[in-house]
């Protein structure tokens, strides 16, 4: 038989009235003090060990002993025995449990006695608590024998009785006194109850405050977890959609297409140009979830400042109202700069936005400078504008997600309230901050400080991360389309850029419209499949020159596809391109071993794909068999 935990037994009290259960609150106090335990442990302990006494008191052979146990570490602990049948109510039981570390009421023994044990743990090692309980035992012995002055009074009064027994010829005097010093006992006496009326009240609603504060705690974290899946899931929802409403505008737009009139022109044109500005915010809002569950990585890597401005200055030039200048310097940097190139844009490309938005005559600058702080070499960002200001009481809420001030200037300006708070995010993410001042009527200054490199204590090197400007231009789409499951002849390519026929694996049909155009002066014939169940089989079939296959779809997913072809000797080779709508840091590069390159739906051309389909193979290594999988590197894979 296994032997319980070694026990220090420090003191022991019977519990007759109100003042011994005040009396072992404070032992238990004094126990916690000595084994390290404060704060909101001991009150928790001290709040329990209170109210079981007050609601035990009058039991049958009531005591409590306080001792310590030897667990893993120290465990200060109360054991209530008592006689009669008397039990603790259900309610004070489960908020104790839910309260301390130990709760266990244990059944009668052959005594028909009962016990009640309750327990703390302590950061105290187990190895001192021996000496530790001998100190503590010294202590409370010494101080349970005279600091109690109700007792004492006790004493006193039946003192005075003996003498009174003693001396039946006692002055009148004495015996006014002696009244009087009853009366007085009456009126401690009825104060002390209730006191310990209002102090079992109180005890009362702290327990229960305590166990509701515990399940608000909760339920907060809850909905704080539905908030971003939810903010997760309608972006990647919307993501599909808008990536189809770019392509389709790209395609009605493009030189090749049927000519559109002026106002055809104008209003595709704001078509795409809306669809961008949509995709943009749906992209601000899961990064704003990702950064809030932790997900959002920084991808390092030499930055040029040049060419970002440049691309800054081309961007937000024409969302200036008249009569606003937008200045941003031509800026050649002196040093190195690491950091995340994409990040540093939509920081800056937000605070600028903001400022234009807000600014309706004057100017908004952007200054760039290089200095030394006590944290190292940083580039700091200054952004001026000569609009409305924010007044000094909403200078923090600005940051605020969803938090827009109020007033005359908000009317005409849309937006999501996410701009502001969303750079500061991305600041910190890159280990810089960002701060604001303002003054209404007179403009605001948003300050940028980027480290020139990150913090040596990050252990993430910079990956190999997408240029995210390639495909921007217009794609060159052409005339003619293909039915899902049918396999559609094309006319001859131009020269170098032939393939015979390439499987189209996509469940989204808006996107095939805008999509397969594409392929139209590229690929001989095309087989597009909207059911991924049939595309392993199709493509061990048809041997086609290329796999286009999308990884989001139901049913089976474009990995497991991947997986299946892989595995089988006679798909094995079949070169593999995947088309995604998911940002590069959601692609499980792990699962798409050897696939040829992964291309994002929304930067789309037919010169992408034109120069992925004619990109000869990688060559199997030695001690590669044909389908096995390898490791994608920066040489065989693409993000665009």
């Amino acid at each position: 038989m296994t032997s319980g935990p070694a026990v220090h037994e420090l003191v022991t009290i019977a519990l007759r009235e109100g003042g011994d259960v005040a009396t072992l609150r404070r032992c238990a106090q004094s126990a916690c003090r000595a084994m390290s335990l404060t704060g909101s442990p001991l009150v928790r302990l001290a709040t329990v060990v209170s109210e079981v006494g007050e609601h035990l008191l009058g039991a049958s052979g009531l005591t409590a002993r306080l001792g310590v146990e030897e667990t893993d570490v120290a465990l200060v602990s109360v054991r209530f025995s008592w006689r009669d049948a008397r039990q603790p109510s259900s309610s004070l039981l489960t908020a104790a449990t839910r309260l301390l570390d130990d709760c266990r009421l244990l059944p009668a023994g052959e005594g028909g006695g009962h016990q009640l044990v309750l327990g703390q743990r302590t950061p105290t090692p187990a190895a001192s608590a021996g000496e530790l309980a001998a100190e503590t035992r010294a202590r409370l012995t010494g101080a349970h024998g005279g600091v109690d002055l109700i007792e004492a009074l006790r004493t006193q009064n039946h003192q005075l009785l003996a003498a009174l027994e003693e001396s039946q010829h006692q002055q009148e005097e004495l015996q006014r006194l002696n009244a009087e010093l009853e009366e007085t006992n009456a009126g401690v006496v009825a104060l002390y109850s209730e006191l310990a009326s209002e102090l079992e009240e109180t005890n009362s609603g702290v327990v229960a405050l305590y166990a509701e504060l515990e399940d608000k705690t909760r339920q907060l974290e809850l909905a704080h977890e539905s908030k971003l899946r939810f903010w997760a899931n309608v972006s990647h929802e919307l993501r599909s959609p808008v990536n189809s409403v770019i392509a389709l505008a790209r395609l009605l737009l493009d030189s090749g297409a049927d000519p559109l009139s002026d106002e055809q022109h104008r209003q595709v044109a704001l078509v795409q140009a809306s669809g961008s500005t949509l995709l943009a915010l749906v992209d601000e809002l899961l990064d704003v979830a990702k950064a809030e569950s932790g997900r959002l990585e920084p991808h390092h890597a030499e930055t040029d400042l040049r060419p970002l401005l440049h691309q800054l200055r081309g961007t937000l030039q024409g969302i200036a109202q008249p009569g606003v200048a937008l200045s941003i310097p031509d800026y050649v940097q002196r040093g190195s700069l690491v950091t995340d190139e994409v990040m540093l844009t939509r920081i800056l490309r937000n605070v600028l936005s903001n400022a234009l938005k807000f600014t309706a005559g004057g100017s908004v600058t952007l200054d760039v400078t290089e200095r030394e702080d006590e944290h190292g070499r940083c580039f700091v960002f200054l952004v001026r504008d000569t609009g409305v200001g924010i007044p000094a009481d909403q200078l923090e809420r600005v940051f605020e997600e969803f938090y827009q001030v109020r007033g005359p200037h908000q009317r005409g300006r849309g937006g999501t309230g996410l701009g502001l708070p969303y750079a500061r995010r991305l600041t910190e993410l890159l280990g810089g901050t960002l701060t604001l001042d303002s003054e209404v009527g007179h403009g605001t200054r948003v300050v940028v400080g980027i480290p020139a490199r990150p913090a040596p204590e990050d252990p993430s090197a910079a990956p190999d991360r997408a240029a995210a400007a390639d495909g921007d231009g217009p794609a060159r789409v052409r005339t003619g389309t293909a039915q899902p499951g049918e396999r559609v002849p094309r006319r001859p390519p131009a020269p170098g850029f032939l393939l015979r026929s390439v499987v189209v694996v996509d469940d989204d049909e808006a996107f095939l419209a805008g999509f397969l155009p594409l392929l139209h002066g590229l690929v001989e014939s095309v087989t597009v499949l909207t059911d991924s169940g049939r595309a392993v089989a199709t493509v061990e079939q048809e041997r086609p020159d290329a796999l286009l296959l999308d990884l989001n779809m139901p049913g089976l997913d474009g990995y497991e596809i991947r997986r299946l072809l892989a595995a089988n000797p006679a798909t094995a080779r079949v070169p593999v391109v995947v088309l995604t709508a998911l940002q590069p840091s959601e692609v499980d590069r792990s699962r798409l071993a050897r696939v040829r390159s992964v291309l994002n739906k929304s930067r789309l051309t037919a010169e992408d794909l034109a120069t992925v389909l004619t990109r000869p193979p990688a060559a199997p290594t030695a001690r590669e068999a044909p389908g096995t999988a390898r490791p994608p590197s920066s040489g065989t894979e693409e993000q665009r």
